[in-house]
């Protein structure tokens, strides 16, 4: 699709501002596929050993609830804003199993910002990602954090030393994050 155009930067991202992304309604086929691909366990690939299993039918991955969790996210969101990517993780919580035919819905909450002191163009955000079932059972949690484009760049400012920070060197963080100078 063509880029959309740009309606949220840093600066429109305060602590607090949550935001219903959508939803997506789990389709059996896909289950199959994405864990015959991806994570071929078999309470993921079959009926039968699904049911033996302690989540008693055949249930998605978890690595599959992330990524429809971030397909929604791109489509709802991330496509109008001023994204630069993500240094990396905090925390991913399967917290309930997910099963084809349930209609799973994310929100985002935005729980800390700060500017990035060595990109004065670039400022950190904080997000919590909460995803629930029909039934309105959390499913998944993830808490990480984006990088976004500035308006203007800033002068680079001294950071407190209270303020939240990006993942440490040994959190859940890319081979590609963990160059990036985020001071």
């Amino acid at each position: 699709p063509l880029p959309k155009p740009i309606r949220y930067y840093w600066e429109d991202l305060p602590v607090g501002r949550t935001l219903e992304v959508g939803s997506v309604t789990v389709d059996h086929d896909e289950v199959i596929d994405f864990a015959s691909r991806y994570d071929p366990q078999p309470f993921h690939l079959d009926h039968d050993a699904a049911a033996r299993s302690m989540f008693g039918k055949l249930s998605a991955s978890g690595w599959h609830t992330c990524a429809m969790a971030m397909g929604l996210m791109v489509r709802g969101f991330l496509h109008e804003a001023a994204s630069l990517g993500s240094p990396g993780l905090e925390k991913i919580q399967w917290l309930k199993p997910v099963y084809p035919g349930d209609t799973l819905t994310l929100r985002q909450t935005i729980t800390a910002v700060r500017p990035m002191n060595s990109r004065p163009d670039v400022g950190l955000t904080r997000t919590l990602w909460e995803m629930f079932n029909q039934r309105g059972q959390q499913v998944l949690l993830m808490d990480g954090w984006g990088m976004f484009r500035r308006r203007a760049p800033a002068d680079p400012a001294p950071v407190p030393a209270d303020a939240a920070q990006p993942p440490a060197a040994g959190g859940c963080r890319s081979r590609w994050s963990a160059g990036l100078n985020l001071a």
